[in-house]
């Protein structure tokens, strides 16, 4: 049996295909909410499962059975881990973290080991956020899409580790000057206690029978809390400062919102964030420019997820018919409109330049904003549709067998 010692560091490239980082980094755009840290957002099984999108765990499971046996291979542990953690973790503008363990609180000391998975590109997709080790090699690592990175959770120089734009912290600015870093973040324990795939099927037998019906309706996501996705800059402690994230990245990709509830009669009554916010729950248009697409999303979650899936699969959306004649669906809209939409974004959009440092898209985003189009957007709606229907039938499938076995793997269905 190989010693922990033979391999404290293990990396290895190319190891998650690029068509599933793609998948990941939609599932993470289009549900996160505010981190734990500063600038940081992050996205959890369990808030998948509690916002209606218990689907969007299928495209995790074979990944994490593959992460846990190779940590289990490369320390010699085979059949000893459980996963601890599973985490979709993205870092924005003046994110950062200094040295640390990653069991460095009582509370996370079942912690043993730690995989790093990157979902995108140092240089291309962000700036800064360079992963550093304290000592032994390799003493840095330049994120790259599919690479991961495994570790020892616990506190040694050899393991100390912090995200930060230079490899010595005052030689730098900070972590992350430009753009988004994206990683899945698994931790591995030897207790069992501490297994994730008990609290997840827990959550999942907690699901009613409706919400396990393989009607589309019937998976629409549902928003969790909205102070869950409003955040500020780290010097501002004003809570009426700020954005919704929802909306931000909304606004980053050229769309706006217009309430399908509020009219010239209601508008004086939005008057504060928290009203704005109530209005995101309930049925929205979405508005490019000055045409608005009259096909109604349930809520802010339903809108963004169609959005995120639109710019993440545009390139197949040509043969996807609209269910609708689109014509009919895109309308000009009015200044009596304009002003609604205006004041929602006036009470959601409270710092205009937290937007551009948080969500500063790259080149290739920009083109795809420039080359938008209705027709194959509302292709993306129906195309929407199928695929997390898809991804329902299979979780539903599962579940079972994972309750039985009270463990989460992939089944050949």
């Amino acid at each position: 049996m190989a010693s922990v010692v033979d391999h404290p560091r293990r990396i290895l490239r190319n190891f998650i295909p690029i068509q599933l980082c793609e998948e990941l980094e939609f599932i993470h755009k289009s549900n996160c909410t505010v981190g734990y840290r500063p600038a940081v957002f992050s996205t959890t099984l369990s808030h998948l499962i509690a916002t209606h999108c218990a689907h969007l765990v299928v495209p995790f499971v074979s990944l994490r059975e593959q992460l846990k046996e190779k940590v289990e291979e490369v320390f010699g542990c085979e059949f000893e881990l459980v996963i601890e953690f599973t985490g979709l973790i993205s870092w924005t503008k003046g994110a950062s973290i200094g040295w640390h363990s990653d069991d460095n609180r009582p509370y996370l000391k079942q912690r043993d080991f730690t995989a790093v998975c990157y979902l995108n590109n140092y240089g291309k997709d962000f700036q800064g956020g360079a992963f550093h080790f304290q000592e032994g090699e390799p003493a840095s690592i330049l994120p790259m899409t599919g690479v991961v990175d495994y570790f020892i959770s616990t506190m040694d120089m050899v393991y100390a580790h912090q995200v930060w734009g230079s490899r010595w912290v005052g030689m730098g600015s900070a972590s992350i000057t430009g753009g988004e870093r994206l990683t899945l973040t698994l931790w591995f324990s030897r207790n069992c206690s501490h297994d994730e795939d008990a609290k997840l099927i827990s959550l999942l037998s907690q699901c009613t029978p409706d919400e396990l019906n393989m009607g589309p309706c019937l998976n629409i996501p549902f928003p969790a809390s909205n102070n869950m996705y409003w955040f500020a800059s780290d010097d501002i402690s004003d809570c009426q400062q700020g954005c919704d994230v929802r909306y931000a990245r909304l606004l980053a990709l050229g769309f706006n919102l217009h309430s399908c509830e509020s009219d010239s009669s209601n508008l004086e009554l939005i008057s504060s964030r928290d009203d704005a916010s109530d209005l995101l729950m309930k049925p929205l248009w979405l508005v490019r420019e000055d045409e608005m697409f009259t096909e109604k999303f349930v809520n802010i979650l339903h809108a963004l997820q169609v959005v995120q899936f639109y710019f993440w699969r545009e390139s197949e959306l040509e043969g996807f018919k609209p269910k609708k004649n689109i014509m009919n669906l895109i309308v000009p809209i009015s200044e009596a409109q304009r002003a609604r939409i205006n004041t929602l974004k006036n009470l959601l959009m409270k710092d205009q330049q937290l937007l551009e440092a948080s969500f500063s898209y790259s080149d290739w985003d920009r083109k795809m904003r420039d080359r938008f189009n209705w027709v194959n957007f509302s292709g993306a709606v129906a195309a929407w549709e199928a695929y997390i229907c898809k991804l329902h039938r299979e979780m539903v499938l599962s579940r079972d067998r994972w309750r039985s076995h009270n463990s989460i793997f992939a089944i050949c269905l």
